[in-house]
């Protein structure tokens, strides 16, 4: 085990799809600082105890599901003061859908890694806010939509 290290969560990669592009394109998502990923988040679980369970519990995972939750600074290029690709998309397009047009896709890896997880996904858009010396803050919850996928690293 003296090989393995530790990754840095600094070094972790999100990106949204923009469908609306032509192609559609993968924006990243920037101002990032804070990421929690819940891979258990709206299991469902059904008890399986009985008589022959000896006062064991017993239980079957009858669903799966993910979450994913990334907080951060909202940004703006300093020059043209337009928001940041990835979060503007993010608050101005998905998170206003609704029905089925309100999933769109989500990827992510460590920069480490050669396969991204890609996700189908619903948004929340999280509370945006700050104080006298704070700068204003940013965040959104993806929930997984059936299982993930992968996808190569393009070179």
């Amino acid at each position: 085990m003296a090989d393995t290290r530790p990754i840095d969560a600094r070094g972790w990669i999100f990106q949204v799809e923009d469908t609306d592009a032509d192609p559609d394109a993968w924006l990243p998502i920037a101002g990032i600082d804070t990421w929690n990923y819940n891979p258990s988040e709206n299991e469902e679980t059904t008890e399986t105890t009985a008589f022959d369970s000896a006062g064991q519990y017993e239980q079957d995972v009858m669903q799966r599901g993910a979450s994913l939750s990334l907080e951060g600074k909202y940004r703006i290029n300093k020059t043209t003061k337009a928001r940041d690709p990835g979060q503007a998309y993010i608050d101005a397009d998905w998170a206003e859908r609704v029905g089925y047009e309100s999933r769109n896709k989500l990827r992510y890896r460590h920069e480490t890694q050669t396969v991204w997880r890609v996700w189908e996904a619903t948004v929340s858009p999280g509370e945006q806010g700050g104080s006298n010396n704070d700068k204003t803050s940013w965040s959104a919850t993806f929930t997984r939509c059936g299982a993930a996928t992968t996808m190569a690293v393009a070179p």
